[in-house]
């Protein structure tokens, strides 16, 4: 199992601000989605995030392709938040 000190090193997945939104939007049930390349980081980041928080966290395990592919079929889940996790920021550098 990957670890939080090992996605530290390598992405800045901003998680302070998932808790700020979690618990400013007091979601209990909060659906994750990540690509490929951050699935192995998935339950160490759900423990953190559950370490921080009082809401249930669920993994998207479909593909995930951008900010635009969106999981779908989940409608009767009562999902409260979808949280969705990337390698690259969206902001370019100048």
């Amino acid at each position: 199992m990957k670890s939080i000190s090992e996605l530290d090193k390598k992405y800045d997945l901003e998680l302070d601000k998932v808790v700020k939104k979690v618990k400013s939007s007091k979601a209990k049930l909060v659906l994750l989605q990540f690509p490929d390349g951050l699935k192995p980081y998935a339950t160490a980041v759900v423990d953190f995030l559950e370490s921080k928080t009082n809401a249930e966290f669920m993994i998207w395990l479909g593909d995930c392709f951008g900010a635009c592919d969106t999981p779908t079929g989940i409608d009767d889940l009562d999902i409260d938040l979808v949280v969705q996790f990337g390698h690259n920021s969206l902001q370019p550098n100048i």
